[in-house]
């Protein structure tokens, strides 16, 4: 009789840690980071910044200053929560796009920038530089497979 109860607790017992297990393991699997949150902005080379800026202005009515132009929105889930989507223009000899050699660049807004470049890394994912800290947020750049440059940012708040 005792050697039944003894077996009996054992299956039960092994059954219970058999699925803490599996539950654990699962769940890790199924948390993929959330990587990119939406678009921050979009850059790109002209021959003539301000002449593009003036004909924005003129016909589309962007009102880009110095830094390009800011568009606000808020979050569908969080309406109280603001964020922006940045337009600028650089001239063609600009340096902000180099290593890659095309006239754009995209920034893209993510969460916690830290675990996503060491996630970025043990991908195999080329970083172009290291993360940077300002009062509007964090950025670091990355290659794509074609060599365009992408710009992430995790923005302040």
């Amino acid at each position: 009789m005792k050697k039944l109860l003894l077996t009996t607790a054992l299956v039960i017992a092994s059954f219970i840690l058999g699925f803490t297990f599996n539950t654990i393991i699962t769940n890790k699997k199924n948390t993929k980071m959330k990587k990119v949150t939406g678009i921050g902005g979009i850059f790109f080379k002209c021959k003539d910044p301000n002449a593009i800026k003036e004909w924005y202005n003129k016909h589309l009515g962007l009102d880009a200053g110095p830094y390009g132009a800011s568009f606000e929105w808020s979050e569908k889930d969080n309406p109280e929560k603001k964020g922006l989507t940045q337009w600028n223009v650089n001239t063609e000899t600009a340096k902000l796009y180099e290593p890659s050699t095309k006239d754009f660049m995209i920034n893209y807004r993510v969460e916690n920038l830290e675990a996503l470049v060491e996630e970025l890394k043990k991908e195999n994912v080329t970083i172009v530089d290291s993360i940077e800290s300002y009062d509007f947020g964090k950025f670091i750049h990355i290659l794509d497979i074609e060599g365009n440059k992408i710009q992430l940012w995790e923005p302040k708040g």
